[in-house]
C-alpha cells in the first residue's frame, strides 16, 4: 500500500468536514465550565481517524488504536467499565488486526483499501460471536457494578459488530459505528448530568455520527468505482 501524507488526499468536502469537526469540539471545550484535556485530545484524534477511515486509509486505523487507548482511560474515570473493556480489550486489538488486514488488501497500488462484500457465512459468524460476547459482557459488567449497565452492554454489542465489519472491509462498518454513536451519545448525556466536564464527549459522538454517515456514503462510492476498475 502506497504511503504518503494522507491530508493531501482529502477532498474539499472532507477537509471542510474535518475542520468543522475539530472546530466544533474545540469551541465546546473552551466554553465548558470544567475542562478535561484528555477528553479534548481523544475527541480530536477520534474525528481525525474517522475522516481517514471513511476514505479507506490505513492511517485512519492507526489513529483508531490511539483513540481507543485514550477513550478507555476516560471511561475508567467515570466507571464506564464496559466502554473501558470494550475499547482497550476489544476495539484496540481489532483495530491493530484491521490495520494489518487493510495493508494486505490495497486497491491496486493506492492508499485505499479494497472494499469487500461479506458472505452469508461471515455474517452468521459475526452475529454468533456478537451474541456470545454481549452475553458474557453483561455478567462481567454487572459484577463490576458498571454505571448504566444495560446501555453499556448494548454499546459492547454495537462496538463488536462495527469492529468486525471494519476488519472484513465492509462498507456497512459505518452503519455499525453510527448505531454505536447513538448509544454512546446516550451514555455520555447521562455522564454529563453528573459532571458537566464530559459534555465534549457528547459533541464528539454527535460529530462521529455525522462522519460515519459520510463514511458509509463514501465506501459505497468506493465499492462501485472499484467494481468498475477505476
Amino acid at each position: 500500500m502506497k504511503l504518503r501524507n494522507p491530508f493531501k488526499d482529502l477532498t474539499r468536502f472532507e477537509l471542510g468536514l474535518w475542520l468543522f469537526s475539530v472546530i466544533s469540539i474545540s469551541i465546546l471545550f473552551l466554553f465548558a465550565s470544567q475542562k478535561d484535556y484528555l477528553t479534548l485530545i481523544a475527541s480530536l484524534i477520534g474525528v481525525t481517524a474517522l475522516i481517514f477511515v471513511s476514505k479507506g486509509y490505513v492511517f485512519g486505523q492507526i489513529l483508531v488504536v490511539v483513540f481507543s487507548i485514550f477513550y478507555g482511560i476516560i471511561s475508567i474515570h467515570f466507571k464506564y467499565y464496559g466502554e473501558m473493556i470494550t475499547y482497550l480489550g476489544m476495539s484496540t486489538p481489532i483495530a491493530i488486526l484491521t490495520a494489518i488486514e487493510w495493508l494486505k488488501n490495497p486497491y491496486k497500488k493506492t492508499a485505499e483499501v479494497t472494499v469487500n462484500t461479506m458472505t452469508n457465512r461471515q455474517i452468521v459468524i459475526m452475529l454468533t460471536l456478537a451474541s456470545v460476547v454481549t452475553f458474557a459482557f453483561y455478567f462481567i459488567l454487572k459484577a463490576l457494578q458498571t454505571t448504566n449497565l444495560i446501555i453499556s452492554t448494548i454499546s459492547v454489542a454495537t462496538s463488536f459488530v462495527a469492529a468486525y465489519l471494519t476488519l472484513k472491509r465492509s462498507a456497512f462498518y459505518a452503519i455499525g459505528y453510527a448505531l454505536n454513536d447513538i448509544v454512546l451519545i446516550i451514555l455520555w448525556v447521562l455522564a454529563t448530568i453528573v459532571n458537566i466536564s464530559y459534555m465534549p464527549m457528547i459533541a464528539c459522538f454527535v460529530i462521529f455520527f455525522i462522519n460515519d454517515l459520510y463514511g458509509f456514503y463514501n465506501w459505497q462510492r468506493m465499492k462501485k468505482r472499484q467494481a468498475n476498475g477505476m
